[in-house]
């Protein structure tokens, strides 16, 4: 079996979940960490068996990809640092800390031919990987990520550690160009944005609008979109999706065990039937790593690319930006 050997960057928090689960990824060859604490790293590899690199560039030069799990600020250059030695790169959401920095590297990515994917491991939830055999497009979204107060990540604003989620599954559901943003939010513990909302038009119509806060007493993450003959529930915190359809009555049949009558005018009224796909029994970090791992095996285009990252970037940067053009002077 081909192997890719890999190494971490960042002991924290969310760094240690990576360092389990890449233990137990059969394709991927761990060889170690590597963290700017050095007690942290030292203490950190104890516990789980691997090596401590005391120097980045040792670490780079022995492995061919890095998972990069450190503060936002420093991404831009750890993954410059990493593609100089030619080394395939994951990095957490979000990508960098600007535009500039996110259009910089994904341009090296390219002209390098080096792997690049971005951490937003809202894509492999399990609600939302259930709702594969369905054809999504969405022409109104509504989604609620609430969080209880947390000290870590209040260095960035809201929009950019929370709402950046649903930004990036927005901006996957919806194929087309956005065309105006309108936004608010406030700064109320910290000194950086804690409650946003955002409302997103596209060139095609669709209309999605975000909200994301986290000095919530009580914690949600759900989507809700309606298209054409459909009303569809994400719930991210359950990893249960539901979903409401109408149908012509010939289409009725034993698999939907729940009709909730009919709706519509005249000839055209139609059975309203309830669903819920069963979810993927998947670890969702673990299943982004793996691919992950396969795209640069398997010379693939990562399911979240850079690019991606670099899209959902520039629309949080505008709700950032109009946010800041809103606040009382």
């Amino acid at each position: 079996m081909r192997k890719l050997k890999i190494g971490i960057v960042g002991t924290g928090h969310l760094g240690k979940f990576h360092l389990k689960l890449l233990k137990e990824i059969p394709q991927a060859d761990l060889l170690g960490v590597y963290d700017i604490n050095k007690e942290t790293a030292f203490k950190i590899s104890n516990e789980f068996g691997t090596k401590s690199f005391s120097d980045l560039e040792e670490m780079l030069d022995n492995v061919d990809a890095v998972s990069i799990v450190a503060t936002t600020s420093a991404h831009w250059e750890l993954i410059k640092k990493a593609f100089e030695k030619n080394v395939h790169v994951f990095v957490e959401k979000p990508i960098t800390s600007t535009i500039e920095q996110a259009e910089e590297v994904v341009e090296i990515s390219k002209n390098k031919n080096l792997k690049l994917q971005v951490g937003h491991i809202e894509r492999f939830n399990p609600a939302l990987l259930s709702l594969e055999k369905y054809k999504l497009d969405p022409k109104f979204i509504q989604t609620d990520r609430l969080a209880q107060f947390n000290p870590r990540g209040t260095d960035v604003a809201v929009v950019l550690d929370l709402m950046i989620h649903d930004i990036d599954i927005i901006l996957s559901l919806i194929n087309s160009d956005v065309k105006n943003i309108s936004a608010s939010g406030v700064a109320v513990v910290s000194e950086n944005i804690d409650i946003a909302n955002a409302r997103l038009e596209f060139e095609n119509g669709a209309v999605a609008n975000v909200t994301a806060s986290r000095i919530s007493q009580k914690k949600m993450r759900k989507m809700r979109m309606f298209q054409k003959d459909a009303y569809i529930s994400v719930d991210f915190d359950s990893g249960i999706s539901e979903v409401f359809r109408l149908i012509p009555n010939s289409e009725k049949s034993v698999e939907h065990f729940l009709t909730f009558g009919e709706m519509g005018v005249g000839e055209n009224k139609k059975s309203v039937v309830y669903e819920q796909p069963e979810p993927k029994k998947v670890n969702a970090l673990k299943h982004e790593l793996e691919l992950f791992v396969n795209s640069v095996l398997n010379n693939e285009t990562p399911l979240v690319s850079g690019e991606d990252g670099l899209k959902a970037l520039k629309v949080a940067e505008i709700i950032i930006k109009k946010i800041e053009e809103t606040k009382p002077l």
